[in-house]
């Protein structure tokens, strides 16, 4: 089995710095104790077979971003779980090869196999296909793209290359645009824990897994970048801002 001989630098940087900080930053001090959550309007008989499993109504409506974050204590500070790549290959659709390089070039940045390392829940590069049919050429069935999570030292070893080598030499890329300060949080983006942004094609030649041998690379794709944390509740998405921005990750007011 193979295993890290060396430690990750931004594994140690977050233990050791960041998360003092972020804790820090985000800590809510409670007064009171917290009033147990209410039932639900009991519309539908759960005993009912017929109505089993349909959906009562929670009392006071729709909780989404009404729900308060989990108490502040030292083992739920904001971490960072996982981070997904997701790569759409439009020329996929009609050519199965042109998915190739695309799958190579995830592989490339992620350094992600199936069970690589002997670890049976890595799954790899997976391939993305159509579930319904979308503007009459996405089908069910037929491949779209590709998706890949990492975790653990790949992640961080990922993250470190994309604040290092990557963002500093991207043009045009003055941070992540926050939202205006009047926009509701109450929504469930807001209340994820999940920091989303795409790069251009550019970005990825500028990887320095790629950019070493940019010629076998016959093209190259944009893709999105999910960072999940475990933030829940309400602010979570600031949570979530506030531990990416310790890792060096800009992020701008939109104008």
């Amino acid at each position: 089995m193979l295993r890290s001989m060396h430690p990750s630098r931004l594994a140690d940087h977050y233990y050791n710095t960041i998360q003092d900080d972020v804790m820090y930053m985000t800590y809510n001090h409670e007064f009171r104790f917290r009033l147990p959550q209410k039932d639900p309007n009991m519309k539908y008989d759960p005993e009912d077979p017929f109505v089993k499993y349909r959906r009562n109504v929670p009392r006071g409506g729709s909780q989404i971003g009404k729900t308060p974050a989990p108490i502040t204590t030292a083992d739920n500070v904001t971490r960072l779980e996982k981070i997904a790549l997701h790569m759409f290959v439009k020329e996929a659709v009609s050519n199965r090869s042109a998915l190739v390089p695309a799958l190579m070039a995830m592989r490339a940045l992620s350094g992600e196999t199936h069970a690589g390392g002997g670890d049976r829940h890595r799954k790899g590069i997976q391939i993305v296909k159509g579930r319904k049919t979308e503007g009459g050429w996405i089908r069910p069935g037929l491949p779209a793209g590709c998706t890949v999570e990492m975790t653990g030292d790949r992640m961080y070893e990922f993250l470190g290359t994309l604040v290092n080598f990557v963002l500093p030499r991207l043009r045009d890329f003055n941070g992540v645009t926050l939202p205006y300060p009047t926009k509701s949080q109450q929504t469930p983006a807001g209340v994820s824990g999940v920091v989303s942004f795409g790069l251009p094609p550019v970005a990825m030649s500028l990887f320095p897994q790629i950019e070493v041998n940019v010629d076998a690379y016959p093209k190259m794709y944009g893709f999105h970048m999910h960072f999940v944390t475990n933030a829940k509740g309400q602010d979570a998405q600031m949570k979530a801002r506030t531990l990416l921005s310790g890792f060096q990750i800009p992020f701008i007011r939109a104008s």
